[in-house]
C-alpha cells in the first residue's frame, strides 16, 4: 500500500441555489427550489431555507409547496453556474496544481506538496472556504482524509459550511456503524443486493468473505470490500492528464413530454446541431450514433448505428439519429431525448472532394464562428427558428471546465 496522503474533497452547499441567492438579492434569505425549467414540476435543488421545511431534490413542485407554501421556484442559469464554477476551480488551483473536477460542485485536492507552502490541512481548507466565500458569497463544506473514498464521505459529515478531519487512525472506528449506501460508488441496488446477504453497514463489508462478495459481484467484490475497509488507491487526476473522453454528447429535458412525431425530430435536428458543434469545436469526428430516450414514465433506453464513414457535420449527425428513430417503435410520450458521437478520431486538415461538401463545411464552418463568439444558435438552420428550448436545463453530474470533457449536459 502506498504512504498515506492527504486529500480535500471540496463540496458546495446547495451549489445552485446558493448561486441564485448569490445573484439575486431579492431571493437571499428566502426558501427557494431550482427547477429544470418554467413549466416542469421537479424540484433538482433547495436553498437550506427550503430545506428547513421538507423540500429537498427529487420533490415535485407541488410536494414541495405543500411543504413550504412561500417557495420560490427558480429555473436553472446553467451559464452562471458553469462560470461560478470555474471561479472555484481557480481558487483552489491557488493551493495545487492537483485538482480533480469531480463535478460541478465538487473536487478533490491532493495537498501533500502544498503542505510545507500552506501549512496544515486543516489551515489549507480553512484557507480555501474563507476565499470562496470573501470572493463569491458561497459556502462549502470540506473532507479531509487519506483518500478520495473517504475525503467525500467526510464532506457529507457536516453541512452546511463544515470542515471534518479523518485521519488514519479513525478510519475503522468511523466505518463500523457507517452504512454502506454513504459511501460514494454504492448506489441504492448495490445496497440493497449487499442488504441481502445481511450486510448493511461498511464495517461489516469490510469484514465479509471475499469469496463470497466475489461470487455475487464479480470482480467488483473485491473493491467493494476494500471499500468497505475505507482502502482506496486511486490517485487525484489533474484535467490535463485525464483520459480522453470516448463520447460527445447533449441530452434535452422538455419543458412538455413529446408525442408529435414532427416535434420529436425537431428536437433531433436541434441535438445533432449541438453535438455537432462540440465536436467540430474540439476536431473530432465518430463513427457510432447513438439515440438515448426517456419516457414520462422515467423509463430510459438507447439504441446506436455504426456509420461508414465517421461524421462531424449536423446533418449527417442527424440523418443518423433519424435512421435510428425509425428503427423505434415508441411506446409513451417522450421527456428526453440524447444523442452522442462515439468511436471518435482527430480529423486532419484535408478538404472535401466534391463541391457539394465543401459548401456545406464552409457553410457550417461560418456558422460555428458566429454561434462561438455569441452563443448557440444566434444563427441557425430555418427549421429550428420555432424551437424555444435552445439548451438543456439541467448541468450533467459529468459537468468538466474546459476542453472535449465540457461537451454532455443534460
Amino acid at each position: 500500500m502506498s504512504a498515506p496522503r492527504t486529500i480535500l474533497h471540496i463540496d458546495m452547499n446547495a451549489f445552485f441555489a446558493s448561486v441564485e441567492q448569490r445573484h439575486r438579492p431579492e431571493l437571499r434569505d428566502k426558501p427557494i427550489a431550482v427547477i429544470g425549467s418554467a413549466s416542469r414540476t421537479v424540484i433538482l435543488t433547495a436553498s437550506y431555507e427550503a430545506r428547513a421545511f421538507g423540500v429537498k431534490t427529487g420533490q415535485t413542485t407541488w410536494e414541495a409547496r405543500r411543504l413550504c407554501p412561500q417557495l420560490t421556484l427558480v429555473p436553472t442559469s446553467n451559464r452562471l453556474y458553469s462560470a461560478t464554477s470555474q471561479q472555484i476551480i481557480a481558487i483552489l488551483r491557488d493551493f495545487t496544481p492537483l485538482v480533480e473536477v469531480f463535478s460541478i460542485d465538487e473536487a478533490f485536492l491532493d495537498i501533500g506538496a502544498s503542505l510545507r507552502l500552506f501549512g496544515s490541512a486543516e489551515q489549507i481548507a480553512r484557507q480555501i472556504k474563507q476565499r470562496i466565500r470573501e470572493e463569491l458569497g458561497l459556502n462549502c463544506s470540506v473532507g479531509i482524509a487519506p483518500n478520495k473514498l473517504l475525503a467525500k464521505l467526510a464532506s457529507d459529515l457536516q453541512k452546511p459550511d463544515g470542515l471534518v478531519v479523518v485521519r488514519p487512525d479513525q478510519v475503522a472506528r468511523l466505518l463500523e456503524t457507517m452504512p454502506v449506501g454513504e459511501l460514494c460508488g454504492i448506489g441504492r441496488s448495490t445496497a440493497r443486493q449487499l442488504s441481502l446477504l445481511g450486510i448493511t453497514t461498511c464495517g461489516q463489508l469490510g469484514r465479509f468473505p471475499l469469496e463470497l462478495l466475489t461470487r455475487r459481484f464479480g470482480v467488483i467484490g473485491e473493491r467493494l470490500r476494500q471499500m468497505g475497509q475505507g482502502v482506496d488507491e486511486a490517485p487525484v487526476v489533474a484535467e490535463e492528464d485525464a483520459a480522453e473522453v470516448q463520447s460527445v454528447g447533449h441530452s434535452m429535458t422538455f419543458s412538455h413530454d413529446l408525442s408529435d412525431d414532427h416535434e420529436i425530430r425537431a428536437k433531433l435536428l436541434q441535438l445533432a446541431e449541438m453535438v455537432g458543434r462540440r465536436a467540430r469545436r474540439y476536431g473530432v469526428s465518430g463513427r457510432t450514433v447513438t439515440l438515448a430516450v426517456r419516457y414520462a414514465d422515467f423509463s430510459t433506453f438507447s439504441r446506436q448505428q455504426r456509420q461508414s464513414e465517421p461524421l462531424a457535420l449536423s446533418d449527417d449527425i442527424y440523418h443518423a439519429s433519424q435512421r435510428i428513430l425509425d428503427e423505434l417503435q415508441l411506446e409513451q410520450p417522450v421527456r428526453l431525448l440524447g444523442i452522442s458521437l462515439s468511436t471518435l478520431q482527430r480529423n486532419n486538415a484535408q478538404l472535401p472532394l466534391f463541391p457539394e461538401q465543401q459548401r456545406r463545411l464552409r457553410a457550417t464552418v461560418a456558422m460555428d464562428a458566429v454561434n462561438n463568439r455569441y452563443g448557440d444558435f444566434t444563427v441557425m438552420q430555418g427549421s429550428l427558428l420555432d424551437q424555444q428550448e435552445k439548451g438543456s436545463h439541467v448541468i450533467s453530474p459529468a459537468w468538466k471546465p474546459e476542453g472535449i470533457r465540457n461537451v454532455t449536459v443534460t
